[in-house]
């Protein structure tokens, strides 16, 4: 088994239960725990394992409005917006794009007062141009992670 081959495993193995042990890991990939703790060292130094974080279901938490938000900013401003973005509790995912938008910003919030509210404090900002918001009305897939493909 090839090094890559071994981390791809890896990240699958930690896909499906992020709370493996590294002897249960060792295990299913039959490798020493040791070798699997050298390359879990490994992945997380070069930033490809970011963290071991829960999967937080929202909409139990009451966040069921799901807005994605599309924003048209002065070219000048673009850093500053997407950095405001990124603090404002509910953003969960803040992408610079082509096309006829600068900025999509998907958020969640409780109701839609709550997210009229941040859309026009977003609105008020002078280098904000324009903003066109969709409100999700089903969600199929959401912040789903990918098995990677293993070569045998």
């Amino acid at each position: 088994m090839t090094y890559e081959n071994l981390d791809a495993k890896l990240i699958n193995a930690l896909l499906g239960d992020g709370r493996a042990s590294l002897r249960s890991l060792g295990e299913d990939l039959d490798v020493s725990v040791t070798t699997v703790s050298n390359h879990l060292q490994d992945l997380e130094e070069d930033g490809v394992i970011r963290g071991y974080s829960p999967s937080v279901n929202y909409d139990r938490l009451g966040y069921d409005v799901t807005a994605v938000v599309q924003l048209k900013v002065e070219g000048e401003a673009l850093p500053e917006i997407t950095d405001r973005l990124r603090e404002v509790t509910g953003m969960t995912s803040v992408y610079e794009v082509t096309g006829d938008y600068d900025v999509i910003a998907v958020g969640k919030f409780r109701d839609t007062d709550g997210m009229n509210d941040r859309i026009k404090d977003l609105l008020a900002d002078e280098e904000v141009r324009e903003t066109n918001t969709s409100v999700v009305l089903n969600t199929v897939v959401e912040n789903e992670q990918f098995r990677l493909d293993v070569s045998e």
